[in-house]
């Protein structure tokens, strides 16, 4: 099984041009299910699993997992079972059978204007960090990007004259994102003032680096932001995401049609965006509740 492994793992990156994290929590979920097939079932070969094993497998899981990432298990069952398929290593995708667990899906957090702009304000903007700081919050924010797409830009996508970005989104595909003035403005203060004072002698091409000088990580941005986001005294559980899908909604607030936006979140489906329309919905019916004198009930009244 771990020969196919290393050769699923080729398909998914050279031929399905799948994501790095993608590859990773598909192999990871993979070698859990090798392992249980061997353990429980004495199965090293693909043509000996039958559905009542996967399906043992997958029950299992279930006092361990929710059914969020009970159905990620799934997904990453059948995309190798049908790999498996079209090399002929089995007669028949059994994992078609199966059916995927209901996931009830929740409408991610997003801050209000006010918010972002509070944690913007507590960035020091006289220590090189600070300036950093707010390049980072002004471009996730300005544009949307995902955390990862952040962290990866080089010093050679950035085009600050022409006013956009290239970046390379899920399965690397590139894309180009436009940035606003004020990303614009934060981004050369960083990139002058200093980005070299953090690279010292290092030789890193990546836009954003930390005190160290090598490229900033995810959790390194993720405490950042949850710092300034206290300091703010933001309620709201605060992430990198938090800004992008705050970035989507204020956007479809103020007009922007689901296409535009699509395209500026690098989404490949529409329906994956639409789920903002869903969040703007909300939050107009909360600002309405709190604006209008006659939207609610007020304690003291009586029937």
């Amino acid at each position: 099984m771990k020969y196919l492994l290393k050769d699923f793992e080729y398909y998914l990156k050279n031929e399905k041009g799948s994501s790095k994290n993608t590859i990773e929590s598909y192999l990871r979920d993979l070698k859990q299910y090798a392992l249980f097939l061997e353990k429980y079932h004495s199965i090293t070969k693909p043509r000996d699993i039958e559905k009542k094993h996967i399906e043992g497998f997958l029950k299992s899981l279930k006092k361990q997992v929710g059914s969020k990432s009970l159905a990620r298990k799934l997904t990453a069952l059948k995309s190798f079972h049908h790999f498996l398929s079209i090399e002929n290593e089995i007669e028949e995708d059994i994992t078609k059978k199966i059916v995927s667990p209901k996931v009830q899906k929740s409408l991610p957090k997003v801050l209000s204007v006010d918010e972002v702009v509070a944690i913007l304000e507590q960035v020091d903007k006289s220590k090189p960090l600070g300036l950093r700081n707010l390049a980072l919050l002004e471009l996730i924010y300005g544009s949307g990007l995902r955390v990862s797409e952040l962290l990866d830009i080089l010093m050679e996508d950035i085009h600050l004259n022409q006013g956009y970005i290239m970046v390379k989104g899920k399965g690397s595909k590139e894309r180009m994102v436009p940035i606003s003035d004020m990303s614009t403005i934060a981004l050369r203060n960083y990139i002058v003032k200093s980005r070299d004072q953090l690279i010292a002698d290092t030789k890193v091409n990546y836009l954003f680096v930390n005190q160290n000088g090598q490229r900033l990580s995810r959790q390194g941005f993720f405490k950042v932001l949850k710092r300034l986001a206290q300091d703010a005294g933001v309620e709201t559980d605060c992430s990198p995401h938090t800004l992008r899908h705050s970035f989507a909604t204020h956007l479809l607030e103020n007009g922007m049609d689901l296409r535009t936006l699509q395209s500026l979140l690098g989404h490949e489906d529409i329906s994956t965006t639409q789920i903002y329309t869903h969040i703007s919905q909300k939050r107009i019916k909360e600002i309405y509740k709190g604006a209008h004198p006659r939207a609610q009930k007020k304690e003291e009244e009586h029937v």
